[in-house]
């Protein structure tokens, strides 16, 4: 009889908990309708880029970009190229020397210049790369460039050396200093007391630099999917406006990461973010 109630009692509180379920997200359309995940991965299939944006500390983000990789590899195969802002264009090298088994995890690890999180949040969705023999690219720009322009403007990228302009999208650098991100950007420094013209521009090359390195490694019939902060693609700015202004014709779709106390309903300020609105729970626990 005591046997027959060990087997049971578990069985009950399973029970009692998926009842009583507590849903951690909820995925909302651009207009707030809340839709199932199987169609937002059925919107992708026909997409030549996924914009995925994160909030980088938010485990259910990371956890969905796993599983957004997964379902797309099924669909695409090897056609489905991974980057990541991540990882910096100078550093494409370093992994393509991993991927090719030069060395181990542990010396790729030593020598790339990785987030603090990368072992829980990005190396997942790297070795997934790995594995299925697919492209991983690093899109970001090296931070030591973002740098000068945020001390010294655009400008100052004429005067490197060839070689280093090789990490960089083509100079000079497009900008639109009235699109909304970067005034806001630009408003929320001056409230600040720390007006500097240049610091949009710092995000800028990041988001021109990531749309070069996209399309610069995605080729007809193929499929990139690219994880990033939200901010860098949010209201289909960022990003994604570099990538219209170098291709028109593009086909992209966009996740934005928020979090909110109440799952049920999209907040009006988080409508029209991007294609599709990835609302978590406020108390998510957070990777660091």
């Amino acid at each position: 009889m005591k046997r027959f109630l060990l087997l049971v009692i578990p069985l009950a509180i399973l029970s009692i908990a998926f009842k009583t379920d507590k849903p951690s997200y909820q995925l909302f359309n651009k207009d707030g309708k809340s839709i199932k995940y199987k169609k937002m991965i059925k919107s992708f299939e026909e997409a030549d880029i996924v914009m995925f944006g994160e909030l980088h500390n938010n485990p259910v983000c990371h956890w969905l970009q796993l599983e957004v990789t997964k379902e797309l590899f099924e669909v695409k195969g090897d056609q489905l190229v991974l980057g990541a802002e991540m990882f910096e264009s100078d550093n494409q090298i370093i992994i393509d020397e991993y991927f090719a088994d030069f060395f181990k995890a542990k010396k790729f690890e030593a020598d790339a210049r990785l987030w603090p999180n990368y072992k829980t949040d990005y190396k997942p969705l790297l070795e997934f790369a790995r594995t299925n023999n697919l492209d991983f690219i690093a899109t970001n720009v090296p931070r030591r460039y973002a740098s000068i322009v945020h001390k010294k403007g655009f400008e100052a990228l004429e005067d490197l050396p060839d070689a280093s302009k090789a990490f960089l999208p083509e100079l000079p650098i497009l900008y639109d200093a009235e699109l909304p991100a970067y005034q806001e950007m630009m408003e929320m420094m001056k409230s600040m007391g720390h007006a500097n013209e240049n610091l949009p521009k710092a995000q800028a090359i990041k988001d021109a630099t990531m749309a070069h390195f996209i399309l610069k490694n995605l080729e007809k019939d193929q499929q990139f999917l690219h994880y990033h902060g939200t901010y860098h693609s949010n209201n289909f700015e960022g990003i994604v406006w570099y990538l219209k202004q170098a291709n028109p014709d593009l086909k992209i779709m966009t996740i934005s990461s928020v979090e909110q106390a109440d799952l049920e309903t999209l907040e009006e300020e988080n409508h029209n973010l991007a294609d599709f609105i990835l609302v978590v729970d406020e108390d998510m626990t957070k990777t660091h």
